[in-house]
């Protein structure tokens, strides 16, 4: 496959040294919407980065069908770095969001890559930092944070570059995925996004939020932060 098919955002800045030695090892395959590309054991043998479309991974309590969605890969991101890590069965589960395009690694070949490479350790350690912050901030938001406070916080989050498993996440989301994000359920979504649409805070049609007036969405945020203090 020629090299230029590589356009993913966290490798464009790589030597061409590396890059070729990626093409040596690595292979595309791709995803449909709706399926679930690969199970844990999987991911002891291979590492992914998305090339395109979107993967999801969350877990599910099957006592009452509820869904947390941990992390949504998109173009860059990799996974799954815990078992890259620790070379232990990660039970979570995966679903291709839509058309999904992946490169996929040996795994063995990226712990060489991590102890070797510098250049591809200066990409890894800090977007494991970003995984990292964004999975404190979901553990911060879900403990103490109501779930109106918790979309509020997603809705100003979508539209902050630093965050990058939140920035511009929400578009062509339905209630019910935007509820497993922020973990909770679809009335419960569908209640608050009425309230903010009332007050003519956003406005939203079909699966698209748009803020209107953001001054007040971080109004209502500094009110809810001041009352915790």
């Amino acid at each position: 496959m020629a090299t230029n098919s590589y356009e993913i955002e966290l490798l464009n800045t790589l030597n061409d040294g590396f890059k070729d030695e990626l093409v040596k090892y690595s292979k595309f395959i791709e995803c449909s919407k709706a399926t679930t590309p690969f199970y844990a054991d999987e991911l002891l043998e291979h590492f992914y980065i998305v090339a395109s479309g979107k993967i999801r991974t969350y877990q599910i309590n099957l006592q009452n069908n509820k869904e947390q969605t941990i992390f949504i890969y998109k173009n860059g991101d990799m996974f799954d770095v815990i078992s890259l890590l620790d070379n232990k069965k990660h039970d979570v589960l995966y679903e291709a969001m839509e058309d999904t395009r992946l490169l996929q690694l040996p795994i063995k070949k990226v712990r060489e890559w991590l102890e070797n490479d510098r250049e591809f350790n200066c990409k890894f350690f800090p977007y494991l930092a970003q995984q990292m912050r964004h999975t404190e901030a979901l553990a911060v938001d879900i403990a103490l944070y109501d779930t109106k406070d918790r979309l509020i916080n997603l809705l100003i989050d979508n539209v902050d570059k630093s965050k990058h498993f939140r920035y511009q996440l929400l578009q062509s989301l339905s209630n019910t995925q935007i509820a497993s994000l922020i973990g909770t359920v679809r009335h419960v979504i569908e209640r608050s996004l009425k309230e903010l649409k009332d007050d003519n805070t956003i406005a939203k049609s079909n699966k698209n939020i748009r803020i209107l007036n953001f001054q007040k969405l971080l109004e209502k945020t500094n009110k809810l932060v001041f009352k915790q203090f």
